[in-house]
C-alpha cells in the first residue's frame, strides 16, 4: 500500500495520442464559434492524421470517399452499415477531433436510422447527417435518386433527436430534392425538417451560386451547411464566401481524395515508364515516421523493452 504500481510510475512521461478529449469543444461549440467551420473530409486514418496536425478543429467522413478507399466502390449503396462503420471506426481511432460522420439515409426505416445513430454516438462520433433518399441511395451529385416522402423523413429526424443517447449530438437533416424535384420543393423540406427537430439543415447539390443565395436567405435563421464537392454540380466557394451566404459548416469532403488519387496515378505512371523522374517528390522517410508517430512507439519500446530487437530504421 502506498507504493506506486510500476505502470503508474511512468505513465506520465508517455506521450500518447488522447482519446475522447473533453478538453476539446464539443462540435456544437463549433459550429457556435467558427465562421464557419471547415471539415476536411478524411477517407482513411492517415488522411485524418494529417488533417489533425494540419491544426483544423474537426473533421468529415463521407460514404464517397471511404467506399472508394477501403472498398474500391462507388457510392451508389453497395455497402452497408457494417462495413462502412468499420472504416469509420479505423478512421476515428487516430484522432481525438470532434467529426461529423454522414450516416447515408441511415440504412432502412426509421428503427434503422436510430440504430444508426446509437452506432456512430458509442463510437465517438459527436455529429451526423443522413438524409432523404430511399435505398439504394446515389452521392448526392450522381442523377438517379428517388426520395422518402417528406413526412417519412420528418419522423426519422424527430425519432433520431429524440433517442439520441447525448442530447449534445449534432443532428443534420440532408435532403436531395434539388434533383429531384426543384430548389422550390428543397427548400420546403429544409424547413420542414429544421422543424422535425434536426440541428442543421444540408440542402444537396444547389447548381448556382445564385441558388445558394436562395437558400442562405429563404433558410436564414437555421444551421446551413455547404457541400463542396469538387466536380460536383455546386460551385466551390471559399469558406469566407460561404460564410456570407449565411452557410456555418462547410464540408471539403473529397478534396483530400481527388488530389491523392492523381498523385498516385501520376507516380504509377511514373515508375511503368522506368524514368524514376518523381524520385524523391513526395515526404521524405523520416518525417512520414513522425506522421504516424514511430518515435512515441520506440519511446515506449525502449522504456519498457530496452535493447529489444524491435529496431528504429523502420
Amino acid at each position: 500500500m502506498g507504493q506506486d504500481h510500476p505502470r503508474r510510475k511512468h505513465q506520465a512521461g508517455l506521450t500518447h495520442i488522447p482519446m475522447n478529449d473533453s478538453s476539446r469543444p464539443h462540435f456544437r461549440d463549433l459550429v457556435a464559434s467558427e465562421r464557419p467551420l471547415v471539415l476536411p473530409g478524411a477517407h482513411d486514418a492517415l488522411s485524418a492524421l494529417l488533417i489533425k496536425q494540419a491544426g483544423f478543429k474537426a473533421y468529415f467522413i463521407g460514404g464517397f470517399p471511404l467506399v472508394g478507399v477501403r472498398y474500391g466502390l462507388p457510392d451508389i449503396g453497395l455497402a452497408g452499415l457494417g462495413e462502412i462503420s468499420a472504416g469509420i471506426r479505423d478512421i476515428m481511432a487516430v484522432s481525438d477531433l470532434p467529426v461529423l460522420v454522414d450516416i447515408d439515409n441511415g440504412y432502412g426505416d426509421v428503427k434503422n436510422v436510430v440504430h444508426s445513430v446509437h452506432t456512430y454516438e458509442r463510437m465517438g462520433a459527436q455529429a451526423l447527417f443522413f438524409e432523404d433518399q430511399i435505398s439504394p441511395k446515389r452521392c448526392g451529385h450522381i442523377a438517379g435518386k428517388a426520395l422518402l416522402a417528406s413526412e417519412q423523413m420528418e419522423t426519422r429526424i424527430r425519432a433520431a433527436a429524440e433517442n439520441r443517447l447525448d442530447r449534445n449530438t449534432f443532428i443534420i437533416a440532408r435532403t436531395d430534392a434539388r434533383e429531384v424535384y426543384g430548389l422550390d420543393e428543397a427548400l420546403r423540406r429544409g424547413e420542414r425538417y429544421a422543424k422535425a427537430g434536426a440541428d442543421g439543415i444540408f440542402i444537396e447539390a444547389p447548381e448556382s451560386l445564385e441558388e445558394m443565395q436562395t437558400v442562405g436567405r429563404e433558410l436564414a435563421g437555421i444551421t446551413l451547411m455547404a457541400n463542396m464537392l469538387e466536380g460536383g454540380r455546386t460551385p466551390i466557394l471559399k469558406p469566407a464566401q460561404l460564410e456570407a451566404l449565411g452557410f456555418r459548416i462547410a464540408i471539403y469532403g473529397i478534396s483530400l481524395l481527388m488530389r491523392i488519387t492523381r498523385v498516385m496515378q501520376d507516380s504509377l505512371q511514373d515508375l511503368k515508364s522506368g524514368e524514376l523522374k518523381l524520385v524523391g517528390s513526395g515526404v521524405g522517410f523520416e518525417e512520414y515516421k513522425q506522421i504516424v508517430g514511430f518515435s512515441r512507439w520506440a519511446e515506449l519500446e525502449d522504456r519498457y523493452e530496452p535493447g529489444g530487437a524491435g529496431g528504429r530504421s523502420g
